[in-house]
């Protein structure tokens, strides 16, 4: 049976920082493109970056481009998220994916199969 579990939100201030984990098991983590996702209250969930599993390249949407840092360690089956610099807008629950790829476009819910059930990050002005 597939897990995905996050961890690591809560209540910070803007420009402050916050590193979210994901723990993932049950599959060949090792083999499994991992993506974070977030979803603010009365908004649809975006995709927020990937991380692919042949090379490591990462992929991350405009707003959090040189703020959030997505990593992988695969001895420990777990993905990370370094979100430096917070905005109140980045105040979402915040859900971690996995799939086959980070092909285009990653960024698209459908892609992955496996879902956790999110952790809230609150970004208070």
């Amino acid at each position: 049976q597939v897990q995905v579990v996050e961890s690591g939100g809560g209540v910070v201030q803007a420009g402050e920082s916050l590193r979210l984990s994901c723990a993932a098991s049950g599959l060949s983590f090792a083999n499994t493109a991992m993506a974070w996702f977030r979803q603010a209250l009365g908004k649809e969930r975006e995709g927020v970056s990937c991380i692919s599993w042949r090379n490591g390249w990462t992929f991350y949407k405009e707003p959090v481009k040189g703020r959030f840092t997505i990593s992988r360690d695969n001895g420990k089956n777990t993905v990370y998220l370094r979100m430096d610099s917070l905005k109140p807008e980045d105040t979402a629950m915040y859900y971690c994916a996995a799939g086959d790829s980070c092909s285009a476009p990653w960024y698209l819910e459908f892609k992955y199969k496996y879902w956790g059930q999110g952790t809230q990050v609150t970004v208070s002005s």
